[in-house]
């Protein structure tokens, strides 16, 4: 049997600069043309080595939640509530300034106004950022038995707060917020954080 050609990219790098793209351009915004040249390689080699588009976006996602996406979970390690949220802001900002084009997120902006065609990817992305709501929800609800958050927090609402802060940062970030401006945002943001009330004596 003849042996196979060898693949003549990387498939890591290319994968890659295809995340660069859908990053700045959005699902449906990033041509294949675009992501073909991005990529270095051409349309046959990325059907043979990636799939079609939704598949070649499905591994660049994966590949953006365990890279610059992972202060997110970095983060969820903190040992308290308010400390979770902290990073959680301040690596995001971190995550913008380490970027040369691409800026917002990913999960906030890659498909959120879409045609027909990308409606899987448009469910997919909303049920993402659902989920990061509910993982926060339950980490603020460890806070409220470890006795960092008060009692009777309102931790579903605090959460989707916490996401929605997020997700105006993303969005602000990619109009062009500086550092400094996404920075005072969120320290605004966390000024409405729940004290915990000391019992008198």
């Amino acid at each position: 049997m003849p042996s196979g050609r060898t693949r003549q990219f990387d498939a890591d790098e290319a994968l890659d600069r295809a995340l660069e793209v859908f990053w700045a351009r959005g699902y449906e915004g990033a041509t294949l043309p675009e992501l073909t040249r991005a990529m270095g390689i051409n349309r046959p080699s990325l059907y043979a080595a990636f799939g079609n588009k939704e598949q070649l976006f499905r591994k660049a996602l994966d590949r953006y939640q365990t890279g610059p996406m992972s202060f997110l979970t970095e983060a969820l390690r903190k040992p308290t509530a308010r400390a979770v949220v902290e990073a959680i802001f301040s690596g995001f900002v971190r995550m913008q300034r380490d970027r040369d084009k691409a800026r917002g997120c990913l999960i906030v902006s890659g498909a959120l106004a879409t045609g027909e065609e990308a409606e899987t990817v448009r469910r997919e992305l909303a049920q993402l950022r659902q989920g990061i709501v509910m993982t926060l929800r339950k980490r603020f609800e460890r806070g409220v038995q470890d006795g960092d958050l008060p009692a009777g927090t309102d931790c579903a609402t605090l959460a989707r707060y916490t996401a929605t802060v997020l997700n105006g940062l993303a969005v602000q970030s990619a109009s062009g917020a500086t550092e400094k401006e996404l920075r005072l945002v969120a320290a605004l943001a966390l000024q409405a954080w729940p004290a915990r009330h000391e019992t008198s004596p």
